[in-house]
C-alpha cells in the first residue's frame, strides 16, 4: 500500500540516546486480568480505533528503515489477535537484514498453539509472564486464569526450541514466598528468570504500595542463598542479570524504583491505535495512526524525530505514602510494559 523509504541516519534522542529498540503493542486486549496490570473491567478499544496488522508492518518496516534492529511484539496479549502468525512472518523477513532480532512477551495462555509459527518466523526466544506456579493463587493474581494451560504452553514452546524467560511481578503478600522456588523450578526447566518491580500504571482497583517488594531485599535474600555476580549481558531491555552460584539459571533484575535505568534507555513504544510512547512513566505521544492513514510513510517519517525529541531523561515512578494515584492513566496492557 505505502512505499518503505530508504534507510537513514540510525536514530538518536535529544539526550544521545541511541535508539534501537521498539516495542509493538499489537492489541489492548487479554484474555487474563491481572491484579497489578489491569482492571477488572475493562474498556477496550473499537475495531476502527485499532491499526490494521498491515499498517502495524508497514510502521515497523519503516522504523527498521531508520535504524531499530530489535523489536519485541506484546499487548494486552499479543497471541489473542487475529491473525498474528501473518505479522510475525512479515516483520521476521526483516531478519538479518536490518532487524537483528524478533521477540514477543506473552501470558502463555495460547503459546502451545503459536509456538511452532514463532519459530518457523524467525523467533528464537521469548518472554513468559508467570508470577506463581500456585493453581489458587494464579487464578487469584490473574482473576481467572489457568496454571495447567500456561505451563503446558511452556512446555511446547521449549520443546520447539524457543529460548524461554519467565517473567516474575514481585508482589508483597502475594507471592514473595514463591521467588526463590520459582528460581530453582526455572534452573530446573531449564529457563532463565527476571523479576520486576511493580510499576503504578493505570487504575487497576487494587493499592500498589500494599503489595510493593524492592527487589533490593529480593536479591538480598536470594544472594544469601546462592551467591549472585553481576554478568554484562544484555538482551536489549532493562534488566541487569546475574550468574546464580550453583545454578544454571540467569537471574534479571528490572527495578524501575529502587534502581533506576533511564540513563541508557534505548525503548520506544508504539501501541496498538498508533502512537508512540517514548516513555512508558509518561503520558506525551505522538499519534502516527491518522497521518499513515491520510498521507502514508511520508507523513509519518517526519513524526518520528518529533518523538524522539519528546523523550525524557526519566520516569517519575513513585510507590510509597503520601502517592495519590498512578504515574500515568494508561494500563500497562496499553503500552505492553
Amino acid at each position: 500500500m505505502f512505499p518503505a523509504p530508504p534507510p537513514r541516519t540510525p536514530l538518536t534522542d535529544g539526550l544521545g540516546r541511541r535508539i534501537s529498540y521498539l516495542r509493538i503493542s499489537v492489541t489492548d486486549r487479554c484474555d487474563l486480568r491481572c491484579r497489578y496490570c489491569m482492571a477488572e473491567r475493562m474498556q477496550f478499544l473499537p475495531k476502527n480505533q485499532v491499526l490494521t496488522l498491515e499498517e502495524i508492518a508497514l510502521l515497523a518496516d519503516l522504523f527498521i528503515a531508520r535504524g531499530i534492529t530489535r523489536i519485541r511484539l506484546t499487548g494486552g496479549e499479543p497471541l489473542v489477535r487475529r491473525d498474528i502468525s501473518d505479522l510475525v512472518r512479515r516483520i521476521g523477513r526483516h531478519l538479518g537484514n536490518g532487524l537483528d532480532e524478533l521477540t514477543l512477551t506473552t501470558n502463555g495462555t495460547r503459546l502451545a498453539d503459536h509456538a511452532a509459527t514463532l519459530v518457523d518466523a524467525g523467533v528464537r526466544r521469548i518472554n513468559v509472564s508467570l508470577d506463581s506456579r500456585d493453581p489458587a493463587r494464579f487464578a487469584h493474581v490473574t482473576r481467572g486464569g489457568d496454571i495447567a494451560t500456561v505451563l503446558h504452553g511452556i512446555r511446547t514452546a521449549r520443546d520447539a526450541g524457543l529460548a524461554i524467560k519467565i517473567n516474575m511481578v514481585a508482589l508483597k503478600g502475594v507471592n514473595e514466598d514463591e521467588i526463590l522456588p520459582m528460581l530453582h523450578w526455572c534452573d530446573a526447566e531449564g529457563l532463565d528468570l527476571t523479576l520486576i518491580e511493580t510499576m503504578p500504571l493505570g487504575d487497576t482497583g487494587e493499592d500498589r504500595t500494599d503489595h510493593y517488594l524492592p527487589l533490593t531485599q529480593v536479591a538480598a535474600a536470594i544472594d544469601a542463598a546462592h551467591p549472585l555476580t553481576p554478568v554484562p549481558d544484555r538482551t536489549g531491555g532493562p534488566a541487569r542479570y546475574h550468574r546464580v552460584d550453583g545454578l544454571r539459571a540467569r537471574l534479571g533484575l528490572i527495578t524501575p524504583l529502587t534502581q533506576n535505568f533511564c540513563a541508557d534507555c534505548n525503548r520506544i513504544r508504539m501501541t496498538c491505535e498508533g502512537k508512540i510512547f517514548m516513555c512508558l512513566g509518561h503520558e506525551d505521544h505522538v499519534d502516527f495512526k491518522a497521518a499513515l492513514r491520510d498521507g502514508g510513510l511520508d507523513a509519518v517519517e517526519p513524526l518520528i524525530d518529533r518523538a524522539l525529541r519528546l523523550k525524557p531523561a526519566r520516569h517519575d515512578f513513585r510507590i510509597g505514602a503520601g502517592e495519590t494515584g498512578p504515574a500515568t492513566r494508561r494500563h500497562m496492557s496499553v503500552t505492553g510494559g
